[in-house]
């Protein structure tokens, strides 16, 4: 069998286990899959249930990232009340017209010495150089990064 059609049968076949998806990425995509079927069930009440499924992963989480999580939860909706929360990939997301804005990553969960603060392309935070970042590590919460946190999430919602 030559080298082109053995790559085609693989291509066919799909990917090798290590060219492939981890089994964390793989349990996210299907959180993220059941995520969507949960939210195309609700009703009128699909935000309150949104937030409620939000604290419940924050409060599921181990410490520190649940002190994180809160914090920022905290800081998201006060800089930004127009921002809805829900899941995403199984972490706490806020969202605006359904699409995610920014998000927070237990780092924990992701077997990590830090948790992750980040933002989706919708966040308008496109700086004229060219060059912006999307997303910060978070091991601790201090004044200045609180700040920080509100400042960024005020201009990519504005």
């Amino acid at each position: 069998m030559s080298a082109a059609s053995k790559a085609r049968e693989e291509d066919q076949q799909g990917a090798s286990p290590e060219d492939g998806l981890s089994e964390a990425e793989r349990a996210a995509v299907k959180q993220r899959a059941a995520e969507l079927r949960t939210g195309s069930r609700r009703g009128k009440d699909k935000a309150a249930a949104d937030e409620r499924d939000v604290l419940e992963k924050i409060a599921q989480m181990p410490q520190p990232d649940r002190a994180l999580a809160e914090r920022v939860h905290a800081i998201v909706l006060a800089a930004a009340p127009e921002l809805a929360p829900k899941l995403f990939y199984g972490q706490p997301a806020y969202a605006r017209a359904g699409k995610v804005v920014c998000f927070f990553r237990s780092g924990q969960a992701d077997a990590q010495r830090y948790s992750t603060f980040g933002f989706n392309p919708v966040a308008n935070l496109d700086e004229d150089e060219g060059l912006w970042p999307t997303s910060f590590a978070l091991a601790e919460l201090t004044e200045a990064g609180e700040e920080t946190i509100r400042t960024l999430v005020r201009r990519a919602v504005s």
